[in-house]
């Protein structure tokens, strides 16, 4: 039953699959060479000979034997981090209230410490028991409780399962009469996460630009207020690289036309132009739902579902005239034209309308047969590639956001976003998207004080997107985090301090673009995930198993977010020796620490034996910008690391127009760097050498 597909990659094929899958409908190919390079994995850890596979009228159900390790993926999960022991139905849906599976990436992945990998090839609601059930006559993981311990009673928690009952994986899959399903082999957590994704066809490299600080403007903005807030920022030396424009620039938007408002955009190429001669790229917001005045409408209206949606078709993008259609006038009129990327809203389902049919119904039916099930789950994807198509065409990278994603997600170049939760849940987000091939940003939209919106800050730009959505207010946050007070231009009186501290923040973001440039250029070549929880890295250490408020960047630098009223926060260092980011004061791993909380400064930890390459902070990443990069070791032997240089904004990389820059330092050798590759611009110029720890 098991069909090699790569080194540590199989396939099991159960009954007979729908037509209509993710890795069916796939646009980029798996990296199976680069697969084929990571240390070998030894067998297969599943034995489909033990597994049960029935089907019925309501669908097909696998049930496997499973060791009971801690589990964790299933997508971008905001309400818990360990799925042991956990049921989840993953279902396409932007309102997770509760911790039942609804996410706005439901990817039917799951990967457990022993480095064992399972992807479910399908776009249905499926629902994945994670050890919750024993069978009949087997034993039960279920603790009995008295009442008074029932979980929610009285405060108490669940009952921790017993690890040696039954432990049983279920996979129940509505509707399907079969299924495939794709199996990977570590050795460890991570290498089989980096199988995943590079199954899924490697990460993406955003351009350089897209890793700067981002700021979406009031939406009711003009093209004149747009322009003097650009260079409000200029002036006042806050490092910006890309303004996103709100509904409002569009002549309808809830649904969209696609096409510019003549009264607050009457010159449009003009606003393109000169934002970017003040150094800003430009990110549009829509959505997918076509209003029937739009010029898209007479192309997709033969091609869209049965229903609508916020009142616009809901065209079927596996329709080639309506993709076509879609995509010739988003390329003519927008892309063509110098837009850098667009935010992709509301293509993720939502339980409450408020009144609007903010989505088509799941009965919903496409004249390519598919039904509003599939497409809820399909929609983001196929949206996507459609947008990053165009790019391609142009050879030009764009880095965008999005509001729905899938399985085999990794290649996309757009950042999962929304603005409806708590802050504890956009940083457990972060720690989440590794073990799932997503990025995520924790954007900066409410703040309930001047100390929360620092904390935010702090928290985004050292997430994937350094995203201020300031799409409600007319003036920056830290001018006036009341948003009522913000719209009258009553300023508080320490806004002075507050956009200091900022600006302070958004200057780490940007000495931390070749670390983060880097970071990506593993995602992409090797997969390896650039932001990621601390059990991927130390899947054998227990105490990482729990820890959803800290992540790793790169190679080894540790973050550990504040929230709002903390006076100190403990941290728990992995084994080995580590320095903090701020003071290089040591700290001894393999225990837990209590930092003070510090407005200005996140908790931030270097790993012993890394070399970080810090930049000197710019105040946006131009097509030529080079950075004056100092390299800092921490502890008395370092690793090298390599740098990725290339042109930074085209694909050009992929024909192997890059360098790799390796830096390297030992305490008998000094310092080295050595450049090799065909790119024959620079990127990096090192400056300086520091050494920590020595």
């Amino acid at each position: 039953m098991l069909e090699p597909i790569s080194p540590g990659v199989w396939r099991v094929r159960l009954g007979k699959p729908e037509s209509v899958t993710p890795v069916g409908r796939r646009e980029t190919p798996p990296m199976l060479d680069a697969i084929a390079k990571l240390p070998a994995p030894g067998p297969c850890p599943f034995d489909p000979a033990t597994w049960t596979f029935t089907t019925g009228p309501r669908g097909c159900v696998i049930d496997m034997p499973w060791n009971g390790e801690p589990a964790y993926g299933l997508g971008l999960q905001l309400k818990s981090f360990n799925q042991r022991g956990r049921k989840k139905t993953l279902r396409t849906n932007s309102d997770p209230v509760a911790d039942t599976g609804d996410s706005h990436a439901p990817v039917p992945f799951l990967v457990s410490t022993a480095g064992m990998g399972i992807y479910i090839d399908t776009v249905r609601y499926a629902t994945v028991y994670v050890g919750s059930h024993g069978r009949t006559g087997h034993g039960s993981n279920w603790v009995r409780p008295s009442f008074l311990e029932i979980p929610g009673k009285d405060g108490q928690p669940a009952p921790a399962p017993k690890p040696t009952k039954d432990w049983r994986l279920v996979i129940d899959i509505p509707a399907a009469q079969g299924v495939d399903l794709y199996l990977f082999a570590g050795p460890d957590l991570k290498q089989a996460v980096q199988r995943y994704n590079l199954f899924s066809g490697g990460g993406c490299l955003p351009p350089m630009w897209g890793l700067g600080v981002w700021y979406r403007v009031l939406a009711k903005f003009s093209q004149d207020e747009v322009l003097a807030m650009a260079k409000g920022f200029r002036e006042r030396e806050i490092p910006c690289d890309v303004l996103g424009l709100e509904p409002g620039w569009q002549t309808q938007s809830y649904p969209c036309s696609y096409v510019w408002s003549p009264e607050r955009f009457p010159r449009p190429q003009e606003i393109i132009d000169q934002l970017k001669g003040l150094g800003f790229r430009l990110n549009l917001w829509e959505h997918v739902f076509v209003h029937a005045e739009s010029p898209v409408a007479d192309g997709v209206r033969a091609s869209s579902g049965n229903y609508e949606a916020f009142g616009g078709l809901v065209p079927d993008l596996t329709n080639p005239a309506a993709a076509g259609a879609f995509a010739a006038h988003h390329d003519r009129e927008l892309v063509a034209r110098g837009v850098s990327g667009f935010k992709l809203d509301e293509c993720d389902n939502s339980d409450f309308l408020n009144g609007l049919p903010w989505s088509f119904p799941e009965h919903s039916r496409f004249p390519s047969g598919l039904d509003g099930e599939q497409m809820h789950s399909l929609l983001g994807p196929l949206y996507q590639r459609l947008i990053h198509s165009l790019f391609r065409k142009h050879n030009r990278r764009t880095y965008g956001q999005v509001r729905a994603a899938h399985g085999l997600a990794s290649p996309d170049p757009f950042v999962l976003y929304s603005d409806l939760y708590e802050h504890r849940d956009f940083c457990r987000g972060v720690a989440n998207i590794g073990f799932s091939g997503l990025l995520w940003s924790p954007e900066v939209r409410h703040a309930a004080s001047a100390q929360d919106l620092l904390r935010r800050v702090q928290s985004v730009v050292l997430s994937p997107q350094a995203l201020i959505n300031a799409w409600y207010i007319r003036n920056p946050p830290w001018l006036q985090v009341n948003s009522e007070k913000n719209n009258r231009d009553e300023l508080q009186d320490d806004r002075e301090q507050l956009e200091s501290a900022c600006r302070e923040l958004f200057r780490l973001r940007m000495r931390l673009i070749p670390t983060l440039y880097a970071a990506f250029a593993r995602y992409r070549f090797e997969g390896l995930p650039p932001f990621r929880a601390l059990v991927m890295d130390w899947p054998g250490d227990p105490q990482t198993h729990g820890i959803d408020d800290q992540w790793i960047i790169g190679e080894g630098l540790l973050v550990a977010p504040l929230f709002e009223g903390q006076k100190e926060r403990e941290v728990y260092l992995p084994a080995g020796d580590w320095f903090c980011f701020h003071t290089h004061q040591k700290f001894e791993g393999g225990k837990k620490h209590t930092v003070p909380a510090d407005d200005a400064r996140v908790p931030m930890f270097v790993r012993s034996g890394c070399i970080l390459p810090l930049a000197e902070p710019v105040l946006a990443v131009g097509d030529g910008t080079v950075f004056r990069v100092t390299a800092t070791t921490f502890g008395a032997s370092c690793a090298p690391i390599n740098l990725f240089e290339d042109d930074g904004v085209s694909f050009d990389f992929e024909s192997g127009k890059s360098n790799r820059v390796e830096l390297a330092w030992s305490r008998a050798n000094g310092p080295k760097v050595t450049r090799t590759g065909s790119y024959a611009g620079r990127r990096y110029e090192i400056v300086a050498w520091e050494h920590v720890g020595v």
